[in-house]
């Protein structure tokens, strides 16, 4: 699972640091217990701690809590969540989708007007409500070709489905 680049960068993104990956390997290798992380991979329990319950916030972790009858402390027994790991990459993936679509269909669907100095970019109606004039500098704007735009996002809209269709079908 960790040999997965989306799956790393996700779970990096949640344990804040590619070296608190570590953790979480230990976790699907079936190390169950904070202090048993904490001394396989030679990180701080607080730390351990801290990542576990950043993984358990996130739906990626779960823990089983069992009270020790003679010292009534507290042990957690944690367990990775695998499949939550896909249904999260799916909905990623969505959004991104969803998000670079919506972009696509405003760039396609309207006119866009520059400053030449870079200082505002207007959509048709925006520019003539100035007078297709910058109101940062007072210079006039000009009529922007966004095809490579539009192009770009189209590009990365057929990237992001294939990481979609490859996270789809990795069930």
């Amino acid at each position: 699972m960790l040999k997965d680049p989306m799956v790393v960068n996700l779970l990096t993104d949640v344990v804040e640091g590619e070296e608190n990956l570590e953790i979480v390997k230990c976790l699907i290798e079936g190390v169950s217990t904070d202090e048993e992380i904490a001394e396989k991979t030679e990180i701080r329990l607080n730390i351990v701690r801290k990542v576990l319950y950043k993984l358990y916030d996130q739906g990626l972790a779960s823990y089983k809590r069992s009270k020790d009858p003679e010292t009534q402390w507290y042990s957690y027994a944690w367990t990775f969540e695998g499949k939550e790991v896909q249904k999260q990459l799916e909905s990623k993936s969505t959004h991104i989708i969803k998000s670079l679509n919506v972009e696509l269909e405003i760039e396609e669907n309207n006119m866009f007007f520059l400053c030449p100095n870079e200082h505002t970019r207007l959509d048709f109606e925006d520019a003539s409500q100035l007078s297709f004039i910058c109101p940062e500098c007072g210079e006039e704007l000009g009529f922007e070709d966004n095809s490579k735009k539009i192009n770009k996002i189209k590009e990365e809209i057929t990237a992001c489905e294939k990481v979609y269709e490859a996270v789809c079908s990795s069930k």
